[in-house]
Formats: structure tokens, sequence, C-alpha cells
């Protein structure tokens, strides 16, 4: 089937009892058991409830996986896939990555015995450089957060095969629709279920993706004996906003296309990070990879600190917060919201410099949100 088929049907087939077309929530905290010695499928819901299942298996078939386990957050998802490691094991990370995976590697990785290193998370050869002997895994995001950053997928994963190294992708920004990482060769795909997937900043949740076996009985252990799990409401939300996925992100992605070509020309921008425009760098790569090249754009000014704040505050549609992927279009200061906990040091390192902005473009109309960018912009 196709994929909106699949998002729309997987999982939610009608209610056996009683033809509900809307699959129930199971707010249950346990299950009745048939006799002291047997057991159902479902028996306490840390360890398998219906609502949870249903959604592990649709995010299975969406992203051309085998197992899905889900999480409370995108960072519990990401904790889940850190559990293939033990002490002594390095990982490759990209530089480029979300703030809450730096404080993961940094805060709480590197103190049990796992070394982290950095790459250039648009070169393969420096993922190359960085490898050791003790190297178990090389995690990714593509594009990445903020920069938008695009890696070769499929020739990381042939390097992670010859040496026998797991390859992680945090899919976010790209979402299943328009990037399918098992497909070119990864081993795991992680998400922030809070962003795309749900799609309403409604619902904060995280999902881990394999086809491998072993790795997938790793992952599910932690889910039930951690018990970083989302709740039944927070599963039924992120279906929910599974079925419209496709639309949203052909919205998302059209708004974005025009707001990138209309903001390259603007006098006080001086630059516009798009997978989508023939300027980026790995532009070509991306139209390999990908089907599309998503809602998310980082536009750097002219005018640096001043001008980024004069602009985010003299917006009108755009709300400043600090999440990304909602129906809405929200506005973030990568060096003064999502990377600000860093070090001055550190965001130089990864070129998070303070004349950046990242739009996350909503589905509100495009010639609207461009008025709101050119009104704002005219402040500065």
């Amino acid at each position: 089937m196709h994929f909106e088929t699949i998002a729309i049907h997987d999982g939610n087939t009608p209610e056996s009892c009683t033809g509900s077309v809307t699959p129930p929530v199971y707010q249950t905290s346990t299950f009745a058991r048939p006799s002291l010695d047997e057991r159902g499928e479902f028996f306490y819901s840390r360890i398998g409830n219906p609502t949870r299942s249903a959604l592990e298996s649709t995010l299975a078939l969406l992203e051309n996986g085998k197992h899905a386990t889900t999480f409370a957050s995108g960072v519990a998802a990401m904790m889940a896939a850190m559990q293939v490691l033990k002490p002594g094991d390095h990982v490759v990370s990209s530089l480029d990555v979300y703030g809450g995976s730096y404080r993961i590697f940094e805060q709480l990785m590197r103190p049990w015995g796992v070394e982290t290193s950095y790459a250039a998370s648009e070169a393969t050869e420096s993922y190359i450089e960085c490898i050791r002997p003790e190297t178990r895994m090389i995690w990714i995001e593509s594009p990445s957060n903020p920069l938008l950053q695009i890696c070769d997928i499929r020739a990381l994963a042939e390097i992670a095969n010859e040496r026998g190294i797991v390859l992680a992708v945090d899919n976010t920004f790209a979402s299943p629709y328009f990037q399918r990482p098992l497909d070119l060769g990864a081993h795991i795909v992680v998400h922030s279920t809070t962003k795309y997937l749900g799609g309403h900043s409604d619902v904060i949740g995280g999902a881990v993706v394999a086809s491998d076996d072993n790795l997938n009985l790793t992952i599910r252990n932690y889910q039930g004996a951690a018990g970083a799990i989302p709740g039944p409401w927070d599963c039924w939300l992120i279906s929910r906003g599974i079925k419209t996925l496709k639309i949203r992100m052909e919205e998302h992605q059209k708004n974005a296309l025009h707001l990138a070509r209309a903001l390259e020309k603007h006098p006080a921008v001086s630059r516009v990070i798009y997978p989508g425009l023939e300027s980026h760098p790995q532009h070509e790569l991306a139209k390999r990879q990908m089907s599309g090249f998503g809602g998310m754009l980082t536009i750097a000014l002219k005018g640096g600190l001043p001008a980024v704040r004069k602009m985010i505050e003299s917006l009108k549609l755009f709300v400043i917060a600090d999440s990304l992927g909602g129906v809405e279009s929200l506005v973030a200061s990568p060096a003064r919201m999502t990377l600000g906990p860093l070090s001055q040091a550190e965001r130089d390192r990864r070129a998070c410099t303070d004349d950046l902005v990242r739009l996350s473009i909503g589905l509100e109309n495009a010639e609207d949100l461009e008025a709101d960018l050119l009104q704002a912009l005219a402040t500065i």
C-alpha cells in the first residue's frame, strides 16, 4: 500500500466490540488475566498497551522497518537507542546536532564511560577520520538542527557495515514521508514524535524503529525496564496526527520553499539555508536520498544578534517557541534558545552564530507568512 493509506488504516481498524471507526484509548494500568496461570497479550501497560501497540505498528510500516518502540519523549527514545552501547564504547556523532542529543552524549553517556567524537556533519571523510577500534555507533541528524546539513546516509551505512558499527539516524526533520533511512542502509531510526509525526504542538513523544531483531530486543527490553513509555492518550494523539502526515508535509515543504526563495533576495538576509534551494551545498545529495525537503529553514541576518532580536520580536504570525513541526509557524534563535545552554566556545565550534534564525514553517497561507517576515525584516 501507499504511504498515506498505511498512515490512515494501519492500527486503525474499527474496534471489534462496538464498531467504533476511531480506535479507543485504552486508559488503563492493568488488564484482567483469564486465570492464575494465564495472561493475555496485554497484562500491564508499562509492558504493553493496545493504543501504544497500534502506533508502533504504524510507525514501523511507515519507516519500512520491522519493529518500532515508542517512548515518552524524543530524548527518551535516543537513550533507548544508546542501550546498544556499553562502557568503553565510542560514538561518532554529527557536530551539528540537537542540543538535547549533545547533552546526552556529554552529561549522561560520557560519565557512564562512552566517549563521543564529533564529525563535520556534511563530510563523510570526517566520520572515517573519527572512527576508532572501539567505535560502536555513528549517530547522525539529516537534515541537521539547526544548520540543515545533509549526511550521505548510504555512504555512512556502507562504512558502518564494513566495520560492524551501528548507524543511527535522527529522522525528525525529514519525517518518514520525505526520507526512509532504513532503506538507505541505516540500522536504527529515531524520531521525536513531538514534531511532524504528532504535528499539532500538543503532545510529547519519541520512537525508535529498527529491523534487526537483536537491536530491537535491546531497545524493547529497555522500554519495559526503564518505563520511559508514552501514555495512551499521547499515543492516540500521535496516531491521529500521522493520518494527515502526507498532506501536512507537502504543505510545509511548499510554504518553506516559497519563503526560502523570497528571503534569498532580501537585502537584510546574508544567507538562506534550505536543502530545496540550488544554493544549498548538499542540494544534489538531498535530491538523491530524500523525496522532499521539509518545512525547516534557517537564515542569517546581516545585522547579527541585534537584528535577530528586532526581527523575531516584530513577527506577528510566527510564534517564538523552542519546538518545531507544528501546524503553526514558529521562530527561534538557536544561539539564544535551543543551543543557549552550550558555552560560547562550543557554539562557535558548531558555527551556531548569533545571526541565525530558525524558522519552522507552518500551514498558514504562504503569502501571509511572507508578508509577516517582510514587515519584521523592515524593522531592522
